[in-house]
């Protein structure tokens, strides 16, 4: 069933996909390439233009943004495009800081969609944690973030990382919803020297592997792996890790 749900990757930490007849985009960049900087943080600098303009994706129903503070993730054409879109989901304090149309949802907190056909879809919000070590020490750090996974009756299960370093994390969604159909997950292990000595803020590619594990996912879609300097793993790597875990055949 996963594989009747195409996902279109469209550069960094943004993928757009149909689901129960509604129209979703993770994380919106659009940008031209260029660099975002600001007091107290590390430069951000985008590589590659998004292969698509948002208006060429027609209707969005939903955006889910795993978090609103860094431009990799939402960048200026980003949030200029919430303002049209009827629902962005996101953090608690992402949620109090854009306003409008968006949505902060806490662990677990699950939102009902309604289904243009009939019946709802239900969005969950899931356990994130962008950096590595405890939420407590790395919040205060790089901020809040959120997953989510998204049901329905007769679909199948999607599962979206965010901007996600913890396989315990993973652990506790694939407890209580694996295993999930289509995974999405943001990987590209990006890293700043003067952040946790380096270490992942996300998912490098062993553990993208490990987490389609964890989850038992039947399909992994990998985004948030080009298109920014500070992403030190590209998608060959994502490939070369899942050939070696044995999962190659996941990998969309």
């Amino acid at each position: 069933m996963s594989k009747d749900l195409p996902v279109r990757v469209l550069g960094g930490p943004t993928a757009f996909f149909e689901y129960g007849g509604l129209n979703f985009l993770t994380d919106p960049t659009f940008d031209a390439p260029g660099e975002y900087g600001g007091p107290g943080r590390p430069t951000l600098r985008k590589l590659a233009p998004s292969p698509v303009a948002p208006t060429d994706l027609g209707r969005i129903d939903v955006v889910l943004l795993s978090h609103d503070e860094h431009a990799d993730n939402l960048d200026h054409a980003g949030r200029a495009l919430l303002a049209d879109v009827p629902l962005t989901l996101t953090t608690p304090s992402g949620g109090s800081r854009l306003g409008g149309n968006a949505k902060g949802m806490a662990d677990w907190e699950t939102v009902q969609l309604d289904r243009p056909g009939g019946g709802t879809v239900t969005v969950t919000a899931v356990p994130a944690i962008h950096g590595p070590g405890p939420r407590e020490a790395v919040e205060p750090i790089t901020g809040e973030v959120v997953g989510f996974v998204l049901t329905g009756e007769g679909l199948p299960s999607v599962y979206v990382s965010g901007d996600n370093a913890s396989l315990d994390a993973v652990k506790e969604t694939a407890d209580r919803f694996g295993p999930v159909d289509t995974a999405i997950l943001f990987a590209g292990a990006p890293r700043f020297p003067v952040l946790f000595d380096g270490a992942p803020l996300v998912l490098d590619s062993a553990q993208a592997a490990e987490a389609a594990r964890i989850l038992d996912a039947r399909r992994v879609v990998p985004v948030h792996c080009d298109s920014w300097a500070h992403f030190t793993e590209g998608r060959e790597d994502v490939v070369a890790a899942f050939q070696a875990a044995g999962l190659a055949d996941r990998l969309d």
